[in-house]
């Protein structure tokens, strides 16, 4: 199965947004801390659906293959 660009930018923003949570915990700024979880839920939902995709496009790859 490949990787798409959903399922990279995915994976970035939840590291981001764990980067961002543990700088934010480092100076104390709860702003910080709530930014860093909500950019590793987006990228959580972002690379979900990424991988949706690629499922998706995998299934109709192999129902094409079969009929």
């Amino acid at each position: 199965m490949g990787i798409n660009k959903d399922q990279v930018e995915g994976r970035v923003k939840e590291a981001a947004g764990k980067v961002q949570e543990a700088a934010g915990k480092a100076v104390h700024s709860q702003q910080q801390q709530a930014k860093g979880m909500a950019n590793q839920v987006a990228g959580t939902a972002q690379k979900a659906y990424g991988d949706a995709k690629e499922t998706i496009k995998k299934n109709v790859k192999d129902q094409q293959k079969q009929g």
